[in-house]
């Protein structure tokens, strides 16, 4: 998974202020960042989502980041009030971002909100199929008899994506995460939990 693959599905506003701010300093530490909203949780809340390109993210990631991002947001000073700053993983019911993230989640249920509609429709939810020349492939659950049951939704028209939360997706998630810390050699963080007595 390339660290530098570019999101599509991006933000608005002051959110996209703040991420044109807080993506080169994330991805100059080898993180990709997935996602930044401002809510007004807690007064008003900076929630910024990354994860490492394995797709992994440890509490001393979001700290690393953390401690990167406070300073350049401090000069730039996008939000005009007190906030406080939350750096998370991205989770496991997880919006998706990038085209590699449609086809890597492909199997997975998938409630996406369209910015631009689509034959009539802004929302819709399905099974995702994986995404080809720049559209997600959707299977709909909800159609009547006769009707097609695969949506391409342009990617480039996408509000928001997310996966929902599932048992399959769970499993899936975690088999992933374990893997990927194997694969850098720190399995043994996730199967000390599962030792015999």
């Amino acid at each position: 998974m390339s660290a530098h693959e570019p999101r599509i599905v991006t933000e608005q506003g002051l959110d996209a202020r703040v991420a044109a701010i807080v993506e080169p300093v994330i991805e100059d530490l080898g993180y990709r960042l997935v996602r930044t909203k401002i809510s007004a949780q807690n007064g008003c809340t900076l929630q910024i989502m990354a994860e490492r390109p394995d797709g992994t993210m440890t509490v001393e990631d979001c700290e690393t980041i953390s401690r990167a991002v406070s300073p350049a947001l401090d000069v730039e000073d996008p939000i005009n009030r007190a906030y406080h700053l939350e750096v998370s993983s991205p989770g496991i019911d997880r919006p998706l971002v990038r085209a590699g993230d449609f086809n890597r989640w492909a199997g997975h249920e998938l409630k996406v909100e369209m910015a631009v509609m689509l034959d009539g429709r802004k929302r819709f939810r399905g099974k995702l199929l994986g995404a080809e020349d720049g559209k997600a492939n959707l299977r709909l659950p909800d159609v009547r008899e006769g009707e097609e049951d695969t949506v391409a939704l342009p990617l480039e028209n996408i509000g928001e994506a997310k996966l929902v939360l599932t048992d399959d997706l769970i499993t899936a998630a975690l088999q992933a995460e374990k893997a990927a810390l194997a694969a850098r050699g720190q399995d043994d963080e996730l199967s000390q939990d599962n030792m015999p007595n």
